[in-house]
Protein backbone atom coordinates (compact mmCIF):
# COMPACT_ATOMS: atom_id res chain seq x y z
CA UNK A 1 0.00 0.00 0.00
CA UNK A 2 1.22 3.40 -0.90
CA UNK A 3 2.71 5.39 2.03
CA UNK A 4 3.67 2.32 4.11
CA UNK A 5 7.38 1.72 4.77
CA UNK A 6 8.85 -1.09 2.79
CA UNK A 7 10.73 -3.90 4.56
CA UNK A 8 14.25 -4.44 3.36
CA UNK A 9 15.87 -7.83 3.57
CA UNK A 10 19.57 -7.90 4.40
CA UNK A 11 21.57 -10.76 3.04
CA UNK A 12 23.36 -12.82 5.72
CA UNK A 13 26.76 -11.80 4.43
CA UNK A 14 25.81 -8.12 4.71
CA UNK A 15 24.71 -8.13 8.37
CA UNK A 16 26.79 -6.01 10.67
CA UNK A 17 27.04 -8.25 13.72
CA UNK A 18 30.44 -9.11 15.25
CA UNK A 19 32.72 -11.14 13.05
CA UNK A 20 36.30 -12.14 13.55
CA UNK A 21 36.82 -10.94 9.99
CA UNK A 22 35.47 -7.48 10.74
CA UNK A 23 38.21 -4.83 10.54
CA UNK A 24 39.19 -3.64 14.02
CA UNK A 25 38.70 -0.02 14.89
CA UNK A 26 41.60 2.14 15.91
CA UNK A 27 42.51 1.32 19.53
CA UNK A 28 41.19 -2.24 19.35
CA UNK A 29 44.67 -3.69 19.07
CA UNK A 30 45.05 -7.17 20.47
CA UNK A 31 46.13 -7.26 24.08
CA UNK A 32 48.48 -9.89 25.41
CA UNK A 33 46.78 -12.17 27.94
CA UNK A 34 47.51 -11.32 31.53
CA UNK A 35 49.78 -13.72 33.40
CA UNK A 36 47.93 -16.04 35.76
CA UNK A 37 47.60 -14.78 39.32
CA UNK A 38 49.78 -17.05 41.47
CA UNK A 39 49.73 -14.85 44.57
CA UNK A 40 49.33 -16.56 47.95
CA UNK A 41 49.59 -15.65 51.60
CA UNK A 42 53.26 -15.67 52.57
CA UNK A 43 54.40 -16.75 56.03
CA UNK A 44 57.69 -15.25 57.20
CA UNK A 45 59.70 -17.98 58.94
CA UNK A 46 62.25 -17.55 61.69
CA UNK A 47 65.74 -18.98 61.16
CA UNK A 48 66.12 -22.58 62.27
CA UNK A 49 68.86 -25.18 62.24
CA UNK A 50 66.54 -27.59 60.43
CA UNK A 51 64.62 -25.83 57.68
CA UNK A 52 61.76 -28.12 56.70
CA UNK A 53 59.66 -27.91 53.56
CA UNK A 54 56.97 -30.25 52.31
CA UNK A 55 58.11 -32.87 49.77
CA UNK A 56 57.74 -31.70 46.18
CA UNK A 57 58.42 -28.06 47.02
CA UNK A 58 60.43 -25.56 45.01
CA UNK A 59 62.94 -23.66 47.14
CA UNK A 60 64.76 -20.63 45.76
CA UNK A 61 67.95 -19.56 47.54
CA UNK A 62 68.79 -16.00 46.59
CA UNK A 63 70.93 -13.04 47.58
CA UNK A 64 73.76 -10.96 46.14
CA UNK A 65 76.78 -13.09 47.07
CA UNK A 66 76.96 -16.01 44.63
CA UNK A 67 79.84 -17.76 46.40
CA UNK A 68 77.99 -17.57 49.73
CA UNK A 69 74.79 -18.92 48.18
CA UNK A 70 76.49 -21.84 46.44
CA UNK A 71 78.51 -22.82 49.51
CA UNK A 72 75.43 -22.67 51.75
CA UNK A 73 73.29 -24.70 49.35
CA UNK A 74 75.98 -27.37 48.95
CA UNK A 75 76.14 -27.79 52.75
CA UNK A 76 72.45 -27.52 53.53
CA UNK A 77 70.66 -29.50 50.81
CA UNK A 78 70.94 -33.20 51.53
CA UNK A 79 68.33 -34.70 49.21
CA UNK A 80 70.07 -36.28 46.26
CA UNK A 81 69.34 -34.56 42.95
CA UNK A 82 67.26 -31.76 44.48
CA UNK A 83 69.90 -29.01 44.21
CA UNK A 84 70.19 -27.54 40.71
CA UNK A 85 73.20 -25.23 40.84
CA UNK A 86 74.52 -23.63 37.67
CA UNK A 87 78.19 -23.82 38.74
CA UNK A 88 77.77 -27.52 39.53
CA UNK A 89 76.03 -28.15 36.20
CA UNK A 90 78.77 -26.27 34.34
CA UNK A 91 81.36 -28.50 35.97
CA UNK A 92 79.29 -31.55 35.04
CA UNK A 93 79.29 -30.75 31.32
CA UNK A 94 82.73 -29.15 31.03
CA UNK A 95 84.67 -30.99 28.35
CA UNK A 96 81.49 -32.38 26.83
CA UNK A 97 80.41 -29.16 25.08
CA UNK A 98 82.26 -26.26 23.49
CA UNK A 99 83.48 -23.65 25.97
CA UNK A 100 81.46 -20.89 24.33
CA UNK A 101 78.29 -22.97 24.76
CA UNK A 102 78.89 -23.89 28.37
CA UNK A 103 76.67 -21.27 30.00
CA UNK A 104 73.74 -21.78 27.61
CA UNK A 105 73.94 -25.57 27.90
CA UNK A 106 74.05 -25.40 31.70
CA UNK A 107 70.99 -23.15 31.75
CA UNK A 108 69.12 -25.47 29.40
CA UNK A 109 70.10 -28.52 31.47
CA UNK A 110 68.89 -26.89 34.68
CA UNK A 111 65.58 -26.00 33.03
CA UNK A 112 65.10 -29.56 31.75
CA UNK A 113 65.99 -31.21 35.05
CA UNK A 114 63.83 -28.81 37.06
CA UNK A 115 60.79 -29.22 34.80
CA UNK A 116 61.10 -32.99 35.02
CA UNK A 117 61.44 -33.02 38.80
CA UNK A 118 58.56 -30.58 39.31
CA UNK A 119 56.31 -32.59 37.00
CA UNK A 120 57.20 -35.78 38.90
CA UNK A 121 56.46 -34.17 42.27
CA UNK A 122 60.12 -34.18 43.33
CA UNK A 123 61.67 -31.43 45.44
CA UNK A 124 63.78 -28.77 43.68
CA UNK A 125 66.26 -26.24 45.06
CA UNK A 126 67.45 -23.51 42.70
CA UNK A 127 70.22 -21.01 43.50
CA UNK A 128 69.47 -17.56 42.07
CA UNK A 129 72.07 -14.90 42.90
CA UNK A 130 71.07 -11.37 41.96
CA UNK A 131 67.58 -10.67 43.36
CA UNK A 132 66.18 -10.55 39.82
CA UNK A 133 62.36 -10.52 39.80
CA UNK A 134 62.02 -12.04 36.34
CA UNK A 135 64.10 -15.07 37.34
CA UNK A 136 62.10 -15.61 40.54
CA UNK A 137 58.87 -15.21 38.61
CA UNK A 138 59.93 -17.78 36.01
CA UNK A 139 60.61 -20.44 38.62
CA UNK A 140 57.59 -19.63 40.75
CA UNK A 141 55.31 -19.98 37.73
CA UNK A 142 56.95 -23.23 36.65
CA UNK A 143 56.13 -24.72 40.07
CA UNK A 144 52.69 -23.09 40.28
CA UNK A 145 51.69 -24.65 36.96
CA UNK A 146 52.11 -28.06 38.64
CA UNK A 147 50.53 -26.87 41.91
CA UNK A 148 53.79 -27.24 43.82
CA UNK A 149 54.55 -25.20 46.96
CA UNK A 150 57.06 -22.37 46.49
CA UNK A 151 59.45 -21.06 49.14
CA UNK A 152 62.23 -18.47 49.23
CA UNK A 153 65.36 -18.24 51.37
CA UNK A 154 67.36 -15.00 51.36
CA UNK A 155 71.04 -15.03 52.35
CA UNK A 156 72.04 -11.48 53.22
CA UNK A 157 75.83 -11.72 53.33
CA UNK A 158 78.05 -8.90 54.57
CA UNK A 159 76.80 -5.38 53.89
CA UNK A 160 80.42 -4.18 53.83
CA UNK A 161 80.99 -6.26 50.71
CA UNK A 162 78.23 -4.46 48.79
CA UNK A 163 78.27 -1.14 46.97
CA UNK A 164 75.57 1.47 47.60
CA UNK A 165 73.33 0.09 44.85
CA UNK A 166 73.64 -3.44 46.20
CA UNK A 167 72.86 -2.36 49.76
CA UNK A 168 69.82 -0.42 48.59
CA UNK A 169 68.53 -3.40 46.59
CA UNK A 170 69.09 -5.77 49.49
CA UNK A 171 67.38 -3.45 51.98
CA UNK A 172 64.37 -3.05 49.70
CA UNK A 173 64.05 -6.80 49.20
CA UNK A 174 64.52 -7.51 52.91
CA UNK A 175 61.79 -5.02 53.78
CA UNK A 176 59.37 -6.65 51.33
CA UNK A 177 60.22 -10.10 52.68
CA UNK A 178 59.69 -9.08 56.32
CA UNK A 179 56.31 -7.58 55.41
CA UNK A 180 55.14 -10.83 53.79
CA UNK A 181 54.95 -9.17 50.39
CA UNK A 182 56.59 -12.08 48.56
CA UNK A 183 53.22 -13.77 48.65
CA UNK A 184 52.38 -11.54 45.69
CA UNK A 185 55.11 -13.40 43.78
CA UNK A 186 53.63 -16.77 44.69
CA UNK A 187 55.84 -17.79 47.62
CA UNK A 188 54.17 -19.57 50.52
CA UNK A 189 57.04 -18.93 52.94
CA UNK A 190 60.10 -16.71 53.09
CA UNK A 191 63.07 -16.69 55.43
CA UNK A 192 66.20 -14.61 55.63
CA UNK A 193 69.53 -15.52 57.12
CA UNK A 194 72.27 -13.03 57.86
CA UNK A 195 75.53 -12.79 59.74
CA UNK A 196 76.61 -15.91 61.61
CA UNK A 197 73.31 -17.59 60.76
CA UNK A 198 74.48 -18.02 57.16
CA UNK A 199 77.67 -19.88 58.04
CA UNK A 200 76.23 -21.94 60.91
CA UNK A 201 75.36 -25.54 60.14
CA UNK A 202 71.87 -25.60 58.61
CA UNK A 203 69.93 -28.40 56.98
CA UNK A 204 67.21 -28.08 54.35
CA UNK A 205 65.00 -31.14 54.55
CA UNK A 206 61.87 -32.17 52.70
CA UNK A 207 59.50 -33.98 55.02
CA UNK A 208 55.80 -33.95 55.96
CA UNK A 209 54.84 -31.88 59.01
CA UNK A 210 55.45 -33.63 62.30
CA UNK A 211 52.66 -34.07 64.84
CA UNK A 212 54.30 -31.38 66.97
CA UNK A 213 54.09 -28.72 64.22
Amino acid sequence: MEGEPRSVKIAPDERTGWSSDRPRRSGEAERAPRPADISVRCKVLRPADRIRYSPGSLVIITGLDEALIEAFAARAVEERGALLSLPALRRLITGKVADDELDDKALALRETLAAKRVANGDSVVVTLPGLDFDERDHWARLAAAQRRPRHLLLLEGRAADLDDEGRAALNEFRTALDAGQLGAEGFFTAMRLGGQAVTDRRRIVFAPPSQDD
